[in-house]
């Protein structure tokens, strides 16, 4: 499982691009390798006409030249009088019956080609050779082609072949990614909008701009949603629904319980009925948590008109002032002194901040101070207590987790609060201990810029 996990995954664009242009350079390898082997052929066939025919044309001037000649001359005359001359690509010699050198060019050797003297091909270990006779076979013409010369051939016509290849692979790279990247938009356009998809965006997607290949998707996954979204929709209703009947009969219980007992003598009987009174409060409480986690279900975060943040604050710590076993436990700090303006709903706002507040006044030191800070766009709600490890913060978010406390509480107050701020587009950051602090416990809210 680690293994998969360290796999380094790739783009289909990036594969597509990489094995298209791999593709199509070997195949331009393999054309320039056949372009290579036919031009080879063909040059080879081209210098061997050359040959026999420059040895066919040559012969009869040979012919006269040494008919007319003193037969003792020197046959190094000739290469003295072309001395100085441009290199010759191909040489000859002219040899009589016994295969003495008569006559050979200036770039030729002094001594006999070993080939035989037949009319024909034939090939040394530098040359390649055609030998002519007279027609009285008194004298044989070697005409020779250094195969150098036609190597040099061979690799200027391959080089000739390469050069645009490597001039093209560039531009076939830029071809292919920009061919790839537009027939893929549309795919990375349905993976964006699946990304979007979560328990406030249940919208279906939009399927018919997309490729015939692709409606298919869109259609599985809209009938997924539409069906998430009902068994969401249902799930919300019922806690809502559970919460708010609920309210009723428990409120109606606990009045009745705290009457009886008002009305009991001293005694077991008021211990119970107080016990009684605790859970109804308990039960209340969580009914109330209830009914905030189905409106956070439901996307409450987002508000349509611009409010004071600052001034929700300032009337939930008044609400907390009027109470009196918190009066005077809860300070506000606003660095700023300015509002703070964002498009969120009042009522989302107020019940993370509730929720926050309520958190730090419950796992607090009792009777300890709750300090809300407020610089630019970051709320701070920070209360003392021990330090927490970063996997007993972690689960704080999950829904009914609570953390090493004795304290009563339903688990509920820091994940309907995330999920809130996560609606207006901002985090919440849980951190232990507090900025500033060696112990204690700070809540953030960042908001999002306007």
């Amino acid at each position: 499982m680690t293994r998969r996990r360290g796999l380094k995954r790739t783009s289909i664009t990036r594969r597509l691009i990489a094995a298209l242009t791999g593709t199509v350079v070997l195949f331009w390898l393999i054309a320039v390798g056949i372009g290579v082997y036919v031009v080879n052929k063909e040059l080879s066939e081209t210098f061997d006409g050359a040959l026999q025919e420059t040895a066919q044309r040559l012969m009869p001037l040979v012919v006269d030249d040494l008919a007319d000649r003193d037969p003792a001359a020197n046959p190094q005359t000739l290469e003295n009088m072309e001395r100085g001359l441009n290199r010759e690509y191909l040489t000859y010699q002219v040899l009589d019956a016994t295969g003495k050198l008569l006559l050979h060019s200036h770039d030729a050797p002094t001594t006999p080609y070993d080939v035989p003297l037949k009319i024909g091909f034939h090939n040394t270990a530098k040359y390649r050779i055609y030998t002519e006779s007279s027609p009285n076979e008194a004298l044989f013409l070697h005409v020779a082609d250094a195969f150098k010369n036609r190597r040099e051939a061979a690799r200027e016509s391959g080089v000739a072949l390469l050069w645009p290849l490597l001039a093209l692979i560039p531009g076939s790279i830029l071809a292919i990614w920009f061919i790839v990247g537009r027939s893929l938009r549309p795919i990375d356009r349905l993976r964006s909008e699946i990304a979007t998809k979560d328990g406030g965006n249940m919208a279906p997607l939009e399927s018919d701009t997309l490729p015939h290949e692709l409606q298919p998707i869109a259609r599985s996954v809209n009938l997924l949603l539409g069906r998430l979204r009902s068994a969401l929709e249902a799930e919300r209703e019922f806690t809502a629904n559970s919460a708010h009947e609920l309210r009723t009969p428990i409120a109606g219980a606990l009045a009745q319980t705290q009457r009886l007992i008002a009305e009991l003598p001293k005694g077991p009987l008021v211990e119970r009925a107080g016990r009684i009174e605790t859970s109804l409060s308990n039960l209340g409480r969580l009914a109330e948590k209830l009914l905030q986690l189905s409106r956070a279900q439901a996307g409450i975060g987002t508000g349509d008109k611009p409010a004071d943040l600052i001034a929700i604050v300032e009337t939930i710590i008044g609400d907390y002032d009027r109470d009196t076993g918190t009066a005077g436990r809860i300070l506000l700090e606003n660095e700023a002194d300015e509002k703070l303006i964002r498009n969120v709903d009042i009522d989302g706002f107020a019940i993370v901040m509730r929720n926050l507040l309520e958190n730090a006044l419950i796992h607090g030191p009792a009777n300890g101070e709750v300090i809300v800070r407020i610089d630019g766009g970051i709320i701070r709600v920070l209360n003392g207590g021990h330090v927490l490890s970063q996997e007993e913060l972690a689960g704080l978010k999950k829904r009914f987790w609570r953390g090493r406390t004795k304290a009563s509480g339903s688990g509920l107050g820091l994940a309907i609060a995330e999920r809130i701020v996560a609606q207006t587009g901002g985090r919440l950051d849980l951190l232990s201990p507090a900025t500033g602090q060696v112990d204690g416990f700070e809540a953030r809210i960042v908001l999002p810029e306007v």
